[in-house]
């Protein structure tokens, strides 16, 4: 790891020079400034070609509308090399007839700035590894290098104490050629003596390396990156952001004059991810957090989490969404919630049929028989041989811990009953008319806690650890509660 990776959630700028791919050598004076909330802005002293020409003939130049864009810019500013990807400009000032005639001015947007390579494109194979650091990645690894011991001689604290640094051993799994390293790394004691008292510090950081048997993409490193920060999200039950992410360029080695061989030159990237990580937040409170490499750990539950997230990613993806970025309104919730659930069942494969192949077909061709020619192609597409979305609810929660889904819900018959019922009226009715609000997000709360506790049970979490989170964990907790108000039928005897 770089002794300072770029955090994603601080400003930073770059001064120096930028040119196409294509320029010819034509090089533009600007400043690179890049805001956490506002993205990446190129500032140029000068203007690259926007305009959209065609040559009609010789001589002649014709602008049609519209704005040209690029998919790559190239930079060298502060003694490193910096590409940009998806290049848009958004405005400039032209110096077409003017008194005194002066250098053009062009901002252009971009979408991802590589600081420390300059890279073809996307899908370019120029790197050899990822490594990034994502939030309460320390608090998911469950170890660290720090120690702290306090004197007590006789049950009382006398004043004296120690912290003390111990290297924590990188934990590697390889999964499918690609390997996996979870690391620590720290600073060295640092002492800030004020006028007024003095702080001493040391600071460790926690990160995932990810290198591929070959050399990979940007595209493809993101997808790592995205795999690693899902299940963050998964175990931490909350959106983690990614607090910063470098690149190996490959074939960068060197050996220095005494023989020693110098690693990969390392590479910065700033981009959008689904959440951006804050370095310096406070760590999520123990009680919260699902599992951790304590009770799953890091050599299991990694090839288990990569086999899992390709094979549920469409449910995973949508279940996560509503961690990073809920909707402001309870029916785009219900959709998300309910159409992972029906993703989750789908991708793992328990879809029973109802009626055997040879029967089923038996009886739609006896059916479409009875239907005019003109309308049979229509109720030949609504025939099908598929379990209903209570089934697959019902499905869904017989798989996690048999005394952790009593716990969360305790009528499994009413919540999957009202669940069909609120998504089917909200699809084919446009609004769920029967159900109260606070039904409905006691529906989309329940389901989503049964999509995550099958997700956990894919990764092997105990049946005791998942009775335990649904008893300990607040959301959770909080969740079981509210499906014992809301989602239970009357007379129900729990």
């Amino acid at each position: 790891m770089s002794n300072n990776p770029l955090n994603l959630d601080e400003a930073a700028e770059w001064a120096g020079l930028w040119w196409l791919p294509d320029g010819h050598g034509e090089r533009i004076s600007g400043i690179l400034r890049y805001d956490p909330e506002d993205g990446l802005a190129l500032e140029l002293v000068g203007a690259f070609e926007d305009r959209i020409t065609s040559n009609p003939a010789p001589g002649k130049t014709v602008c049609h509308e519209g704005i040209r864009t690029w998919d790559v810019i190239y930079g060298a500013a502060q003694q490193r090399e910096i590409t940009l990807l998806g290049c848009v400009p958004t405005s400039g000032m032209r110096a077409r007839s003017a008194r005194v005639m002066s250098p053009d001015r062009q901002t252009v947007r971009a979408t991802t700035a590589i600081i420390g390579a300059h890279v073809g494109g996307e899908e370019d194979t120029v790197f050899s590894a990822a490594e990034l650091s994502v939030e309460d990645l320390g608090r998911w690894a469950a170890s660290s290098v720090f120690e702290a011991s306090y004197g007590a001689p006789e049950g009382k604290l006398d004043g004296t104490g120690s912290i003390t640094v111990k290297p924590v051993e990188a934990q590697t799994v390889v999964v499918e050629g690609t390997e996996y390293r979870l690391s620590h790394t720290h600073t060295l004691p640092f002492f800030d003596q004020r006028k007024g008292g003095a702080t001493a510090r040391m600071r460790e950081t926690v990160s995932v390396r990810v290198t591929p048997a070959e050399p990979f993409s940007f595209s493809a490193a993101l997808e790592a990156a995205s795999m690693v920060q899902d299940l963050i999200a998964l175990a931490m039950h909350r959106a983690a952001g990614v607090i910063w992410l470098q690149l190996e360029v490959a074939g960068t080695e060197s050996v220095l004059p005494d023989g020693r061989l110098m690693p990969c030159r390392r590479a910065d990237v700033l981009y959008p991810f689904a959440a951006l990580g804050k370095h310096d937040a406070k760590a999520i409170d123990h009680h919260q957090v699902l599992f951790t490499c304590e009770l799953l750990p890091f050599e299991e539950v990694v090839p288990r989490w990569c086999e899992a997230h390709n094979r549920l990613q469409a449910a995973t993806n949508m279940i996560l969404g509503l961690r990073y970025a809920p909707a402001r309104f309870i029916e785009n919730n219900l959709l998300t919630a309910v159409g992972a659930a029906e993703a989750l069942h789908r991708g793992l494969g328990v879809d029973e049929k109802p009626f055997p192949k040879e029967e089923f077909s038996a009886m739609r061709d006896a059916m479409l028989g009875q239907i005019p020619e003109e309308h049979r192609s229509r109720f030949k597409a609504a025939i099908r041989n598929d379990p209903t979305l209570r089934e697959r609810l019902h499905d869904l929660a017989k798989r996690p811990d048999e005394k952790a889904i009593a716990l969360l819900v305790p009528d499994v018959a009413h919540w999957a009953k009202r669940t069909a019922r609120a998504r089917n009226d909200l699809a084919h009715e446009g609004r769920a008319q029967s159900h109260s609000f606070e039904e409905l997000i006691a529906i989309v709360e329940v389901t989503t806690a049964i999509v995550i506790l099958n997700l956990l049970y894919e990764l092997g979490l105990t049946p005791e650890r998942q009775r335990m989170i649904v008893q300990e964990n607040p959301q959770l907790r909080a969740t079981a509660q509210t499906s014992r108000d809301w989602l239970r039928a009357p007379g129900f005897d729990s």
